[in-house]
């Protein structure tokens, strides 16, 4: 059963590598890179700060950073615990795919930190600032889907890793909006 599974998420691997393009890849590689969230980031702590005030978008600030934290040594934790090879590094699929990169990165892939992050931080600020504005969720979680598939598209992570990336995600992200409204009520913040 885990065989057939892990052998259709190769399947699945090698056909949404494959609709890669050539055109496409420069745009891929910025959407990837840990930098080209900046610009939304920026946007989100103006708009936390213009809702929140300044001592709550510390603390946000600071929950942020956290999770962040904890999330990608979890996604570290697992790479080196499960030690499911990336497909660049796969004998199986490394000679059929596409890779955009000029490195692959790490020898393993499971699971994607950058999917974790993404929607970690998509569903803390959603909870934190959805009934200020109103397509909040939908800006976050459509990047954070962008970031996820950019993954795969890049050549870097399995569906499955990207997958788990982003329920691990959305578990941390719930679980620190839930302790970060704890802490307001808990310290009158």
């Amino acid at each position: 059963m885990l065989e057939q599974l892990l052998q259709l998420d190769k399947e699945a691997f090698l056909f949404l590598n494959s609709l890669g393009n050539p055109t496409w890849d420069g745009f891929w590689m910025f959407v990837t890179h840990k930098l080209s969230s900046i610009p939304l980031y920026l946007l989100l702590l103006v708009l936390t700060y213009r809702q929140l005030g300044l001592r709550k978008t510390l603390v946000v600030l600071a929950t942020v950073a956290i999770l962040i934290l904890v999330t990608d040594q979890l996604a570290n934790f697992f790479k080196y615990g499960v030690q499911r090879l990336r497909p660049c590094y796969d004998p199986q699929v490394s000679g059929l795919m596409r890779l955009v990169k000029t490195s692959c990165g790490g020898k393993f892939g499971y699971f994607s930190a950058h999917a974790a992050n993404s929607f970690a931080i998509a569903l803390f600020l959603t909870t934190l600032l959805r009934s200020q504005f109103k397509y909040m969720g939908f800006l976050l979680f459509s990047w954070a889907t962008v970031v996820a598939y950019s993954r795969i598209y890049i050549g870097v992570h399995f569906p499955l890793d990207v997958i788990t990336g982003m329920l691990i995600g959305l578990g941390m992200g719930w679980l620190f909006a839930k302790l970060y409204i704890f802490a307001l009520h808990k310290f009158q913040l």
